[in-house]
């Protein structure tokens, strides 16, 4: 590896260009590299890992069992690329991406772009949008949030904390909690009682893959050390500006009930994160099993613009597993593209790997059906803020709806939901499936967010750092 700690060591041009250094991103970088292709990993963490791994490179805690073996797993996925011929961006910023595979790149205060022959996008999922009331208050965070503080620094909530919402990663920090010693005050289950019925008729293929066993283990870890409450179909937190203080929820139709608390951890799923994808111009769809957008991918990744690939939970959440095994394909898909090796090589390649894919991929429909998020937290609290950015309620969202605007690009004209820093990724499906509810018709028929350049935050400072070159000054008026 070849770490690169300013732009001015960059070249102007690499065979492949990966941008984001989870699972499915270090798996591309070292499968390309090792077929002698030139390659820049980017990633914005200042160390391989991604979200998953997190830290994985330099992590404080001692206790191997507080994460769990999966976590551990990464130590060796992280180490393939440390060993290999990458050139390795850390702690950088991409925001722009163009069908011309140009790419623009902020660092330290300073921008430049440069330009690639194959982009694979390894950007990873984002939690899920959880607005009910109260969520914004001081003392909530997400799931993952608690858990990178977990990873990172070895930290956890402190005091009465709940958990709630539904899905594995909520389980997954809750057995980290355990068996750091502090388990959760209790965990709040908000999945519909319907979804045991829908997943039943996909259950056989969960019970013969990886996730049974691993999941079995882990919830009746949770289970012997945390009090549930399940059936939770409605819920929001109360407190002043200073602290949460009490949740109220009510399970199926019963009366409302309340809890002190002193940390509310929410989750609800996560979804790709389709940004920079969206901005390139990369096609979407909408995913109805997984409630979300995900890019249109062929089975090497390839996207609907030639030369830019989608690898791991970016195209789709399957998992960290499934993740790398797709980053490996799009390196060896990168490595055929680009003339290092030929069709029939990349396919005898490929085959463990689809081999392996099929594996992990006989419980996916079953998660899918059970962990999909109830209708009703998937829409804001009249009293939420819908888009935090811009400081949107429910409320008026609903009003907005109300009088016929007909999609999010529309709305964000009207009241300027995703135009903040975030560009979307904390309101996007949330005023996707107000609107579609209001309009009675699926999000599908409602469409994502038209995005442009740039997808993160730029500084004018920046802008003005990079080189006066015809190339560079195009890449930012054509935004």
């Amino acid at each position: 590896m070849i770490r690169i700690d300013q732009l001015d060591a960059l070249r102007p041009t690499y065979d492949v260009v990966v941008v984001g250094a989870g699972p499915a991103g270090l798996a591309a970088a070292s499968t390309a590299a090792a077929h002698g292709l030139e390659v820049l990993l980017v990633d914005e963490a200042a160390s391989p890992g991604g979200q998953i791994y997190r830290a994985i490179t330099e992590n404080p805690v001692q206790d191997r069992a507080m994460l769990g073996e999966d976590y551990w797993k990464g130590t060796a996925v992280a180490e393939g690329m440390l060993a290999s011929a990458v050139h390795y961006l850390p702690g950088a910023v991409v925001w722009h991406l163009d069908r011309q595979r140009q790419i623009g790149l902020s660092l330290a205060g300073r921008a430049a772009t440069l330009t690639a022959r194959r982009v694979v996008l390894a950007t990873g999922a984002l939690e899920r949008p959880f607005p009910v009331k109260g969520w914004t208050l001081p003392g909530v965070m997400s799931v993952g949030a608690a858990q990178t503080m977990l990873k990172a620094s070895g930290m956890v909530a402190q005091g009465r904390v709940a958990l709630v919402g539904s899905g594995p990663l909520l389980w997954l920090l809750a057995s980290q909690y355990v068996a750091a010693g502090h388990p959760p005050t209790a965990i709040l289950d908000t999945t519909p009682a319907g979804n045991w019925r829908q997943s039943m008729t996909v259950l056989p293929g969960f019970l013969r893959s990886p996730y049974f066993r691993k999941g079995l283990r882990l919830m009746l870890r949770v289970r012997r050390a945390v009090k549930i409450i399940s059936g939770i179909t409605e819920f929001a937190i109360e407190g002043s500006e200073a602290h949460a203080a009490t949740i109220v929820y009510r399970r199926g139709q019963g009366a409302p009930e309340r809890m002190a608390v002193d940390q509310v951890l929410l989750h609800q799923g996560v979804t790709p994160n389709v940004n920079l994808a969206n901005a390139a111009g990369c096609a979407l769809a909408w995913n109805d099993a997984q409630a979300c957008f995900s890019p249109e991918a062929d089975a090497w990744g390839r996207s609907s613009i030639d030369g830019i690939v989608i690898a791991g939970d970016g195209a789709g959440i399957a998992g960290a597993e499934i993740a790398a095994l797709r980053g490996h394909l799009a390196g060896l898909d990168a490595a055929c593209a680009l003339g290092r090796i030929g069709l029939s090589a990349r396919d005898r390649l490929a085959a463990p790997l689809r081999a392996e894919l099929e594996v992990y991929g006989r419980g996916r429909d079953f998660l899918d059906r059970l962990y999909r998020p109830a209708d009703n937290f998937r829409l804001p609290h009249d009293e939420a803020l819908a888009c935090r950015c811009e400081e949107v309620t429910g409320r008026q969202l609903r009003e907005l709806a109300a009088l016929g605007v007909p999609g999010p690009n529309q709305m964000k004209a009207m009241s300027r939901c995703g135009m903040g820093p975030c560009q979307g990724r904390l309101c996007g499906l949330t005023v996707v499936e107000t609107i579609a509810a209001a309009r009675g018709i699926s999000p599908a028929e409602v469409g994502y967010y038209r995005l442009r350049t740039p997808v993160k935050p730029l500084t004018v400072a920046e802008m003005a750092s990079m080189p006066r070159q015809a190339s560079d000054v195009k890449a930012v008026i054509r935004v």
